[in-house]
């Protein structure tokens, strides 16, 4: 893999990880219209820690705040029922469910579900699930009123992003505006539930893929994390003020444009499903 293509993929990788938007799709969807090959379920997981050192250096205080409180929260009594002890424990019970899928499908996430007829079934899905959530959602709370269930059930609306096209942010943002939480709380709850996964996914497709990874190149896997760090921080920050006075309707409306969009170029025999 050359580095320029190694950096667009980067660049994309940071600019869709945090939108809504899913960046699995389209660091997919991006060499194949560039005629370029899939760089593969493992490049993508490995990148994606570029965009988590994001998380960490934006978030810092608030995931510091939380390791605090859900350490201090084992000793029970009223250290565990802080609004950081019940954060730390939410992020905590909602890394189980993707953990539990991504090793029970791992063969169909590495193969099939990279299909591109998978991937614009899931933009277009989301995206309905994404608009029912905002018609739903009440809007009113924050993250100081989190509970382990949040966690539970944002959890498992994470698990749907190991579905290229669904969108880690857009599936956790879905969850959490059903659960009640205001626009801008959803998205910081979102990114905040990603860190654990993120690590966990990176670290693993690192060890396990390493043999592939080097012959991509050390120095492409390098560029292209840090790509998506700055444009993931960037993507972060744009995306918070955004929802303050925005809706996620201009998402919506992307991903099934995408979707058709996608659906078109695979019948026209513009693009090949798989390859």
């Amino acid at each position: 893999m050359g580095l320029l293509q190694a950096l667009i993929i980067g660049i994309v990788q940071g600019l869709t990880e945090f939108l809504p938007l899913s960046s699995t799709a389209h660091t997919r969807i991006a060499p194949a219209l560039l005629g370029w090959e899939d760089p593969g379920a493992a490049f993508s997981a490995v990148i994606q820690l570029g965009t988590l050192l994001a998380v960490l250096v934006y978030f810092r205080s608030d995931i510091a705040r939380a390791l605090r409180g859900w350490a201090k929260g084992f000793r029970g009594g009223s250290a565990a029922k802080t609004p950081e002890a019940r954060l730390g424990w939410a992020i905590f019970y909602g890394t189980m469910p993707v953990s539990a899928a991504a090793l029970l499908f791992k063969p169909l996430i590495e193969d099939e579900f990279r299909s591109l007829y998978v991937i614009a079934a899931a933009l277009g899905g989301m995206a309905l699930l994404l608009w029912v959530s905002e018609l739903a959602a009440a809007h009113v709370r924050r993250l100081d009123s989190v509970r382990p269930l949040d966690g539970w059930i944002v959890g498992v609306f994470q698990a749907l992003a190991l579905v290229p096209g669904a969108s880690r942010s857009g599936s956790t943002i879905t969850g959490a505006l059903f659960m009640g939480f205001d626009r801008p709380t959803a998205a910081r709850f979102s990114f905040l539930l990603s860190v654990p996964a993120i690590l966990i996914s990176g670290l693993y497709e690192l060890w396990d893929q390493r043999a592939e990874l080097f012959a991509a190149g050390p120095g492409a896997v390098l560029v292209g994390a840090t790509a998506a760090f700055f444009v993931g921080y960037a993507s972060i920050e744009f995306l918070l003020r955004y929802l303050r006075t925005h809706s996620t309707a201009v998402f919506i409306v992307y991903r099934i444009a995408l979707a058709a969009l996608l659906l078109w170029l695979l019948w026209a025999g513009v693009l090949k499903p798989l390859g």
